[in-house]
C-alpha cells in the first residue's frame, strides 16, 4: 500500500522509524539516501532487545537488514517490475553489543545487472551482501538477502466490440 504513494526518502524513514516492531525492537532507520541507493540502519542496546547472555537477539539482528534492499530496488527499477525479498541468511561472527549499525548499498552495475537479466520478464534471484559492525567497526554478523525481481508483463489494452 505504501508503495502506491511514492514516498520521498526522509518520510519512508519515519514511517519506518515509527513501524511497531523496529520501534519495540530499537531499530532505527538512520539515513536513506535521495536516489535511494544507500540506506544506513542501527539497532540499538536495550532490554527487549538482549538475549539470556546480555547481547543482541539474533533475531533483532536480522530484523534490521529487512526489507532494505527490496525497497531500494523497487525505487530504482519501478512500477514495471515486481521486486520482494525471497530468502536471507545471516552468519554471526561475534556477540553484538551497544549499538550497532549496517549499511545498504546498490550501484550502477548490480541494478544493470539486475534489469538486464529480467528484460526478458523471467524472474531474477540475486544475493546481496550486508555487514553487520558495532560501534568499533568490528563485525558481529554477516548478512545475505536474496530479493526477486520479474518485468512485469505488459498489459494489452482492451477493446470493445459491439
Amino acid at each position: 500500500m505504501l508503495a502506491r504513494l511514492n514516498l520521498k526518502p526522509a518520510t519512508l524513514r519515519r514511517l519506518m522509524n515509527l513501524w511497531p516492531p523496529y520501534l519495540a525492537a530499537g531499530i532505527v532507520v538512520e539515513e536513506i539516501r535521495a536516489d535511494y541507493r544507500y540506506v544506513r540502519v542501527a539497532l540499538k542496546d536495550r532490554v527487549a532487545n538482549r538475549n539470556y547472555f546480555g547481547t543482541h537477539f539474533g533475531g533483532s539482528l536480522f530484523a534490521m537488514t529487512d526489507p532494505f534492499y527490496a525497497l531500494m530496488l523497487f525505487h530504482q527499477l519501478g512500477r514495471e517490475y515486481v521486486v520482494w525479498d525471497k530468502a536471507g541468511k545471516i552468519d554471526f561472527e561475534q556477540p553484538g553489543r551497544g549499538t550497532v549499525r549496517c549499511e545498504f548499498h546498490l550501484d550502477d552495475a548490480t541494478i544493470a545487472e539486475i534489469t538486464g537479466a529480467a528484460a526478458d520478464g523471467n524472474k531474477v534471484l540475486r544475493w546481496l551482501p550486508i555487514e553487520i559492525k558495532d560501534g568499533n567497526g568490528e563485525l558481529v554478523a554477516r548478512v545475505e538477502k536474496q530479493v526477486y525481481v520479474r518485468k512485469k508483463p505488459q498489459r494489452t489494452p482492451v477493446t470493445r466490440v459491439e
